[in-house]
């Protein structure tokens, strides 16, 4: 029975087709396509994307993308997954990404880090409907609070080849003010503060915990912006250290005055992002 419910290639205007060829470059318009999706995640209809090359002659290495943000703050809209999943596609990778059960329309709640992990887990099941997707090859990536799904999701899930964060939530700390950003967070998901249900949460998302629970065989590329004020840049830092403790492969790249959307290195991180794909999904 497929698990793909719907899908329909994404449309975008002319204005927004050569904005992303300005920003993303020709190959992201002119050598894939990207599908919004909708699909079955344990019984739920969730919504999402599929990009691929065009050219669907061969097999190409599977990649997870994990957006970040809360609800609909943060959902991926036809434009940016044109820009995004399309680069990444044009680089000669298939890209799954979800947005989430609850979110742009899906059923279910958005439970930032809960069960909402098996929406970015259940991916791979539908990678078996694509006839040019190499699904003994996968790679995983993250963004923010996406960074903390990825954590997650290679805790339970320990076949991927290498994984990439870029400020990702190490460390919800949920005890302290040092974000409003990251505090808001915890006040629209996690439920009272305070209470042992809240605590629980925390404790139970944040990878510095354990650590130990990361694949040994899934190098990790860390990627932080130094003046990151949203996701502050001591979460990939004191993550560093456990990973170093326990052993597991990884680089930690800190970006200097980079903020959180890392604006003014995008170059650079892309080169970054693009190198680790081919080091270990080629």
């Amino acid at each position: 029975m497929s698990k793909i419910i719907d899908r329909k290639e994404i449309e975008l205007t002319q204005i927004q087709e050569k904005m992303i060829r300005s920003g993303w470059g020709n190959d992201t318009v002119d050598k894939t396509t990207v599908e919004k999706i909708t699909y079955d995640s344990d019984g739920l209809k969730v919504k999402g994307y599929i990009a691929r090359p065009t050219d669907n002659s061969q097999k190409y290495p599977c990649i997870i993308w994990c957006r970040g943000g809360i609800g609909n703050a943060g959902a991926i809209d036809s434009f940016n997954a044109k820009g995004i999943f399309g680069q990444i596609a044009s680089w000669g990778y298939v890209v799954f990404s979800s947005q989430y059960r609850g979110n742009d329309g899906g059923e279910g709640k958005d439970e930032f880090g809960g069960s909402d992990v098996n929406d970015v887990i259940n991916l791979k099941a539908i990678a078996e409907e694509i006839d040019c997707a190499d699904t003994s090859n996968w790679g995983i990536e993250g963004w923010s609070r996406g960074g903390m799904m990825t954590y997650l999701t290679l805790t339970k899930d320990n076949n991927f080849n290498c994984a990439i964060v870029t400020g990702g939530i190490a460390n919800l700390r949920c005890n302290s003010d040092e974000s409003k950003f990251m505090k808001k967070l915890y006040e629209v998901t996690m439920g009272k503060h305070g209470t042992e249900s809240f605590n629980q949460k925390c404790e139970s998302r944040s990878i510095v915990n354990f650590a130990d629970k990361l694949p040994k065989n899934t190098p990790l590329l860390l990627i932080h912006g130094t003046a990151d004020n949203r996701v502050l840049p001591h979460d990939s830092l004191d993550l560093s250290y456990k990973l170093l403790e326990y052993n597991i492969p990884f680089e930690l790249v800190m970006l200097k005055d980079g903020d959180h959307f890392l604006k003014g290195h995008r170059k650079e991180v892309d080169r970054m992002r693009k190198e680790w794909f081919e080091r270990y999904l080629q």
